[in-house]
């Protein structure tokens, strides 16, 4: 099992210096990844309901650092983590400009980019800077991440597509990784498990909260959906990574419950995020992530040394 954490994109926390503070002692502390999420803007009425909360309201503050610049800084001031953009809301941006700055992040961090991609939820925000079309984003995802393919394995390469077209274009220098970074695709619905089918490298779903459990049942099921959906696609289902978000660390003891009474997976005391870490590695989940963002730096320190010390040291 591999382990990484969410990075603060907002708030004290996300200064130059507190930030730089958070990747440095993670990868001390021996995580494998860091995780970044997007969004550029924020409508102050916002009508679209958040997936994540079970009352579909959204919990930002109304500020974020923009994520491709930010996963470039995080490349200049580590060495082994591993940079996951978690997820890259896909029809916000050009396809062959984020194509060719994802490719140069790549190079510059010696191959330590991997691709979260996802659809979107809020209109507001698609409306807001200009993307295309929010009823038909799934299908524009598809075509921009197939657009990202094509440039990072051919030249000169070109596409025609419903959406996008270009012919013959050089888009130099190409990621550093072979063929291309890995690609994971977000969320946990019956599309998006035939997008991981399609075009992903692995899987990695939000869970382990109120409004989406993914118990390891329910796990367990949509694992089966996803090498159902693989072999008919002629692709080989044990190549996929499972990277699993859970959700805050808590020092507490007390177990945290969701609506019908049962408990959130990993709440509760050490001993029991212990056995969830190997429920969850015996369906197959490969990272775990875990989200330590508190109001400053030195609390997501704090937490991430809590977690390494009463769980990971349990479990390694």
């Amino acid at each position: 099992m591999r382990y990484g954490f969410y990075l603060p994109t907002r708030g004290p926390a996300a200064t130059s210096e507190g930030l730089t503070a958070i990747v440095q002692r993670g990868e001390a502390l021996g995580f494998h990844s860091v995780v970044v999420a997007d969004h550029i803007v924020f409508p102050t009425v916002i009508r679209s309901s958040y997936p994540y909360t079970v009352s579909g309201e959204f919990p930002g503050e109304g500020d974020a650092l923009e994520l491709l610049p930010l996963m470039a800084f995080v490349a200049g001031v580590t060495n082994r983590l591993r940079i996951v953009s978690s997820v890259m809301i896909v029809p916000y941006r050009n396809p062959v400009v984020t194509a060719k700055m994802l490719a140069t992040i790549d190079v510059l961090s010696r191959g330590r980019v991997t691709v979260g991609v996802g659809v979107g939820w809020l209109r507001e925000e698609f409306e807001a800077v200009g993307a295309a079309s929010f009823e038909r984003r799934g299908a524009v995802t598809d075509e921009y991440v197939r657009i990202f393919k094509t440039l990072w394995t051919k030249s000169p390469a070109s596409y025609a597509g419903e959406f996008y077209q270009f012919d013959s274009l050089r888009c130099l220098p190409q990621p550093l990784q072979k063929p291309h970074p890995p690609i994971w695709i977000g969320g946990h619905s019956a599309v998006a498990l035939r997008r991981v089918a399609r075009l992903g490298d692995g899987w990695h779903p939000v869970g382990a909260n109120p409004a989406v459990p993914l118990r390891p049942a329910e796990l367990r099921a949509s694992l089966d959906e996803l090498r159902r959906l693989t072999a008919a696609e002629g692709r080989d289902f044990s190549r996929l990574t499972i990277s699993f978000k859970a959700p805050v660390y808590d020092a507490s003891a007390d177990a945290a419950t969701l609506p019908d009474g049962g408990r959130r997976p990993f709440s509760g005391s050490p001993a029991q995020i212990g056995e969830d870490i190997a429920a969850y590695g015996a369906l197959g989940v490969s990272e775990l992530i875990f989200d330590f963002r508190s109001p400053t730096a030195a609390e997501v320190i704090g937490r991430m040394e809590r977690f390494a010390g009463e769980v990971l040291a349990r479990v390694t």
